[in-house]
């Protein structure tokens, strides 16, 4: 045990140091070394702030494992967590954690059986771990007796605020004892997570680690600049050039996610789509294959990943850029734990690489641009495995048996072209460069410069400087969106809108414009019919809220002028982070808002 100093000098017990030895844990995380001396001492609540892969659940279960009896019926741990796949995680990592000592632990959550859990409570459970509402359902039956609770952990604290948990919250920590002892971790520290501190602890003692975590650190960060139609072929290439690629894909809809996992089955790889759509046995289906790598590939929508927690994750893909800085953190998070080295990749198209800066400067990440590998490169990268595979199979010493069945199959046959046969019957299509097709390069447009900008202003007529709905113009056909800025919508929220819930292709929108009370799009025919189609019982005023787009007359001089100067020009305009601002369901499907009343001025009297 003289490995595990670190872990002695926090005031742990024998019994629990002999536990994580046998984990093998080796050294205390900061988290860990900040919280656990504090909550060894009766009555301390904490506050603690620590990002994902830190090592928390030990952080609060080690202390909470050393203090209750255990051995009883009596309920006196409760920790609340956002989704039902940590519960089953935070529940196996503490049941792994108490070593010898006689404590039951259970995780109670929706979609599972309620006779079962019924059943557990009735039997007795020492900690339970649980989500909001199905905890908030048994105290209303009265099934989960806590009269003798002595610790409340709200664990990820922010994610459950962030999914709408807080009356559920509330309702609980109304229902404890006052007696009870409080503890908060969290990634981010919101003005709602200190005044539910405020209104329900005593006196806690905040702890923060530092901003940058571990996973961050041990992560490499590139991105690839790529068109939306490349993406597929850059992520086929990146895999193939991963001997043991073992990661998460995160796609921005339900629809791209099921697109990119059927693609990828299609070529050959073990991949799955996790989303909102998938019912509770098909989702912890997919995750136990996964974490028994029966699939290797995961392509998961930021909603369905909430919570989930995949050790040993080699890479982490933003197929589409994250909307913000503190989802990019979380994402990146997934991999490069507990001092293993990791890869974070994010595509992005021409148009998004502001977006890149931003999250680069607010997240304070280095990522590096690189190029996307050759076909060339990938195919000489499985020639020099499959030399190493088989060099190693070669150096094994064979049996009579197996020299006598090789002697056999030589005989008129020359070696050399019996060994190639053989690699091309196992291997296959492995080394066949065809199956990569090609990228094209992105070229960096020309800057002009401000005369070349100023002559070209200059010999523009008004109705160039905005275009015109037209329609079927060039193969493509303009629609018309009866939704506007009046409304809540932008650029970035109308496309991902209508890729929800057409299921159609970011590169398949273009031309899109929003004004103050409509907008336009343009499509190629086909795809504007399935637009068309999918929104054909989405009625306004008796109408859909999408058609075809009528012919337009040029506004004249003055009223393309006012227009323009009405025009509003900002960041969030052109270069919307897609996701948060969209107000996503709690599936993550996104909707058109409702369209808000307009009041009707009243005529100015005259005096």
């Amino acid at each position: 045990m003289d490995n595990l100093t670190g872990f002695r000098a926090l005031g742990l017990s024998d019994m629990t140091i002999k536990a994580l030895e046998a984990k093998g844990f080796e050294e205390p995380t900061e988290i860990q070394r900040l919280a656990i001396p504090l909550l060894l001492q009766e009555g301390t609540e904490i506050v603690g702030q620590a990002q994902t892969g830190t090592g928390k659940t030990a952080a609060f279960a080690l202390p909470i494992i050393e203090t209750i009896e255990g051995g009883t019926d009596r309920t006196e741990a409760l920790i609340l967590v956002p989704t039902r796949e940590l519960a089953s995680q935070v529940s196996e990592e503490i049941s792994s954690l108490k070593g010898e000592k006689r404590i039951e632990v259970t995780p109670i959550y929706g979609g599972a059986s309620m006779e079962q859990q019924l059943r557990k409570l009735k039997r007795g459970v020492n900690i339970i771990v649980g989500t909001p509402g199905r905890v908030l359902d048994h105290i209303r039956r009265g099934s989960m007796k806590l009269e003798d609770l002595q610790f409340l952990v709200l664990d990820e604290a922010d994610e459950m605020l962030d999914m709408g948990f807080i009356e559920d919250i509330e309702q609980v920590l109304r229902a404890v004892p006052n007696s009870k002892r409080m503890l908060m971790f969290s990634a981010t520290m919101p003005k709602e997570i200190m005044k539910l501190a405020e209104s329900f602890m005593k006196s806690p003692q905040i702890i923060r680690t530092q901003k940058q975590d571990t996973a961050a650190i041990s992560t490499d960060q590139i991105y690839y600049e790529v068109r939306e139609s490349d993406k597929l072929e850059a992520l086929t290439r990146i895999i193939d050039r991963e001997s043991d690629f073992y990661g998460v894909v995160f796609c921005r809809t339900k629809n791209q996610c099921d697109e990119i996992g059927t693609k990828l089955c299609d070529r050959g790889y073990d991949a799955a789509a996790l989303h909102g759509d998938l019912s509770q046995r098909e989702r912890e289906a997919i995750l136990k294959k996964m974490k028994e790598h029966q699939i290797s590939i995961l392509v998961a929508t930021d909603v369905a990943a909430r919570g989930l927690d995949i050790q040993d994750l080699t890479h982490v893909i933003n197929y589409t850029i994250p909307s913000d800085p503190e989802i990019y953190i979380h994402r990146i998070g997934r991999t490069g734990r507990a001092g293993k080295n990791g890869t974070a990749i994010t595509f992005i198209t021409p148009s998004e690489a502001r977006k890149l800066t931003y999250i680069s400067k607010a997240s304070r990440a280095e990522i590096r641009k690189e190029e996307i590998p050759g076909a060339e490169e990938i195919i000489q990268g499985k020639k020099d495995r499959i030399k190493s595979q088989l060099a190693d199979a070669l150096s094994r010493e064979a049996n009579q048996d197996y020299q006598d069945l090789a002697r056999d199959l030589l005989i008129d046959r020359d070696p050399e072209s019996a060994f190639a046969s053989l690699l091309a019957f196992f291997y296959r299509n492995e080394l066949d460069i065809s199956q990569y097709r090609k990228i094209e390069a992105i070229v960096p447009k020309a800057k002009k410069g401000h005369k070349e900008r100023r002559e070209e202003s200059r010999n523009k007529g008004p109705y160039d400087k905005v275009k015109a709905p037209s329609m079927d113009e060039e193969g493509f056909t303009r629609l018309f969106i009866a939704r506007g800025r009046r409304d809540g919508l932008t650029k970035g929220m109308l496309c991902n809108i209508i890729m929800d819930h057409a299921g159609v292709r970011d590169q398949d929108i273009g031309d899109i414009e929003v004004l103050e009370d409509c907008s336009f799009i343009s499509a190629p025919f086909s795809i504007a019919e399935k637009i068309l189609r999918s929104y054909s019982d989405r009625n306004h005023k008796g109408k859909p809220i999408i058609t075809r787009a009528k012919e337009q007359k040029k506004p004249t001089m003055r009223k393309e002028a006012v227009r323009n100067r009405k025009r509003r020009r900002n960041w969030e305009d052109d270069f919307q982070p897609y996701g948060r601002d969209t107000r996503p369901g709690e599936d993550g499907s996104f909707s058109f808002p409702e369209r808000k009343s307009r009041a009707k001025a009243k005529p100015r009297k005259r005096r």
